[in-house]
């Protein structure tokens, strides 16, 4: 079952790349780009850093064409002025971050990991590729912003983490319940408006 949410998880992610390429008037090759960086970025910076050669996406590169493929999909639908709902988008990334946070932190624990490092890879997993998005068209990355976005992340991996490995349940079912929690704070922030403190530090002459 996580290996399809994983599946629909880039698909999701790739979509938003595709949107923010368009909405920049970007050629095809950038929005190609964008596409695949958001929907494999965070996988393949884990990989890196928990040493698992080859990446994801080379081993099985099932996410690479369903990154490409969501790519020429939605060009098709917008090239015939098919427009979705505003509410899609942000739920459906929420449920792409919620499956790759769950996904993070299985590959951590997969490689030996301990309780901090493998929340520390659901995170990264889940908010690496959007980073790397918004660095390479130079905008100030989402999760640096106030918007309950990363935070969802840490605490889902923080429940999925402490549940299998404190808790001692399985790994399956500790996944779900990460993939709960990011869910719903993500859907709340969204529904709401939540949003973190903004910190301004005033200089005193």
């Amino acid at each position: 079952m996580l290996y399809w949410f994983d599946v629909f998880g880039t698909g999701v992610f790739a979509l938003s790349g595709v949107l923010l390429a368009e909405k920049l008037r970007m050629d095809l090759f950038g929005i190609l780009v964008l596409a695949v960086v958001t929907a494999v970025g965070g996988g393949t910076i884990r990989d890196i850093i928990l040493g698992n050669s080859p990446v994801f996406w080379i081993r099985d590169p099932t996410n690479l064409v369903v990154a490409i493929l969501t790519c020429f999909f939605t060009l098709l639908i917008m090239r015939y002025n098919c427009q979705l709902p505003q509410w899609i988008l942000p739920v459906l990334d929420a449920i792409g971050l919620a499956v790759f946070v769950s996904i993070g932190v299985n590959k951590a624990f997969s490689s030996g990991s301990g309780l901090l490092i493998a929340v520390c890879m659901g995170v990264i997993t889940s908010v690496g590729g959007g980073m790397l998005r918004d660095i390479l068209v130079r905008e100030i990355p989402l999760v640096f912003h106030s918007e309950i976005y990363a935070t969802a992340s840490i605490a889902g991996g923080i429940v999925h983490a402490v549940a299998f490995s404190v808790s001692h349940f399985s790994l399956s079912v500790a996944a779900i319940m990460g993939m709960v929690t990011t869910l719903l704070i993500r859907l709340a922030s969204i529904r709401w408006h939540l949003k973190l403190p903004i910190f301004e530090f005033t200089s005193h002459n």
